[in-house]
């Protein structure tokens, strides 16, 4: 397989600790090791970004108008929960109250891969997205997604 050394890919099952921390995937350590960024993200998952990527993509940001309500409200949601951790030795970090409230996070865990970013799901919550996405996923046409197919 040809992939982005830089991407994050793959699904993971790690569970919180008593002290809501979570194991990182040991194959997004390297990567991770000088810190992660996580945020709300889209579907009350939670994003966990490089703080190189989570630099470029709020960059782009900052091009958006603030006078538009849909940008102001989306970095008032992004930035609201933010939260710039470092891993300890054994590859945990601690997900923040808030975040996990978000993510409605338990202790089962599913942590995917999605590129430039990572993502982390409630176990049953996952499991609910994949099963309804399976259709949707095997109709993606050149319509949804162009000059993909």
């Amino acid at each position: 397989m040809n992939v982005d050394v830089d991407d994050f890919f793959g699904t993971y099952t790690p569970r919180l600790d008593d002290k809501a921390r979570l194991f990182l995937p040991a194959k997004f350590r390297p990567r991770l090791e000088d810190g992660i960024v996580l945020t709300r993200g889209q579907e009350n998952c939670i994003f966990g970004w490089t703080t190189a990527s989570f630099k470029e993509f709020t960059d782009r940001i900052r091009n958006t108008p603030f006078t538009n309500r849909q940008a102001r409200n989306f970095v008032r949601m992004l930035y609201s929960g933010a939260s710039s951790e470092v891993p300890d030795k054994q590859g945990r970090v601690s997900i923040p109250g808030v975040l996990r409230e978000w993510a409605h996070l338990d202790r089962d865990v599913v942590v995917v891969g999605a590129m430039d970013r990572l993502e982390i799901w409630d176990a049953t919550r996952w499991a609910e997205f994949s099963a309804q996405q399976e259709e949707p996923f095997a109709d993606m046409s050149d319509e949804v997604m162009p000059g993909i197919f």
